[in-house]
């Protein structure tokens, strides 16, 4: 199969992960309810680290390539330490459906970034609309409409919002720093690696008591963490890398805000399919998809090879979804 198309079984695997990673909002809402929040992300990172790094030991792909890839790695970790600090932090105060939509706004972040800090990688019109229409999305979440909700959740929307510019800041380092000089199983590796002592310290100086009611239902969301998502499937999503274009795979991650909304709705208790909630989801989809959408090339240009334009910043190497 050229890397220039996608058959069935590719477009299977792509909705698949897209599904479990939807359903990692759910499962971290299930985790911190039993576990603390710093903790259960370090607890993630550690376990999820060290099995990718026997999973490189067992492909024969060196740790470190050179010394300065390691120092960046070091920066990517602590970058990644902090998005899911955050991340895990603002779920414990708000609900997995509205951080599903918040934390999928990162490139609307990357964009600003891109435009601001690298080469060929300038707003245009179709961006600057994707942009708008991501933003009023996140309007319409924090609409007054929502009453109470919205002031009892605001803490941890905003704690997902910054998970989420920490996201974009991370894939901007990656993309000027690593990109070219890690492969992207390195770069998951670095990402997991160093910011699991990050988190680990983080909880030691801020969480008194980080094991709780420890139920069946919260070990079996850390494992599914640990294991089906930050392991497995950001592996899977690396072996379609290598196979195909980022510009075939990268639409398909937007189905994962979509599966987390529904997910949540289904799964836990107290979170319904509000219209203000689904117009939110549908607003910022469609904004990162134009966001991210690959300029349009000439005939003959972009065949055989990776042709995501810089632009193309939800599914970079090196930043699986979340």
């Amino acid at each position: 199969m050229s890397r220039g198309q996608l058959s069935r079984g590719p477009i299977l695997v792509l909705l698949v992960l897209s599904l479990l990673w939807g359903g990692n909002m759910v499962a971290i809402k299930v985790s911190v309810q039993g576990v603390a929040p710093l903790f259960a992300a370090g607890l993630r990172s550690l376990v999820a680290g060290t099995c990718v790094y026997l999973w490189m030991r067992v492909r024969g792909v060196p740790a470190f390539p050179g010394r300065a890839v390691l120092l960046h790695g070091l920066a990517v970790g602590v970058m990644f330490g902090a998005e899911f600090g955050f991340i895990y932090l603002g779920l414990k105060h708000t609900l997995a459906s509205r951080s599903a939509i918040l934390l999928y706004t990162h490139p609307f972040f990357v964009a600003i970034g891109a435009h601001l800090l690298l080469e060929g990688d300038r707003l245009h019109a179709r961006k600057a609309f994707g942009l708008v229409l991501a933003f009023a999305g996140v309007a319409t979440l924090f609409a007054r409409s929502w009453g109470p909700m919205s002031l009892q959740t605001l803490p941890g929307d905003l704690s997902i919002l910054l998970g989420a510019a920490l996201w974009g800041a991370t894939t901007l380092y990656i993309k000027r720093f690593l990109t070219g000089r890690a492969r992207p199983v390195q770069t998951l590796f670095y990402q997991l690696a160093f910011s699991a002592p990050v988190l680990l310290a983080w909880s030691a100086l801020m969480e008194d008591r980080v094991w709780g009611s420890v139920t069946s239902a919260v070990a079996v969301s850390l494992l599914y963490q640990c294991f089906v998502v930050a392991f497995l499937s950001y592996i899977a999503w690396f072996e379609l890398i290598e196979r195909y274009s980022v510009s075939l795979l990268a639409a398909f991650t937007f189905f994962t805000p979509v599966f987390g909304v529904f997910l949540s709705a289904a799964a836990l208790p107290g979170e319904t399919l509000q219209p203000a909630l689904l117009a939110s989801l549908v607003l910022v989809c469609a904004g990162m998809i134009l966001v991210n959408r690959p300029p349009r090339q000439p005939a003959g240009v972009g065949h055989g090879r990776d042709s995501a334009g810089p632009g193309l910043v939800a599914a970079a190497p090196g930043t699986p979804p979340t």
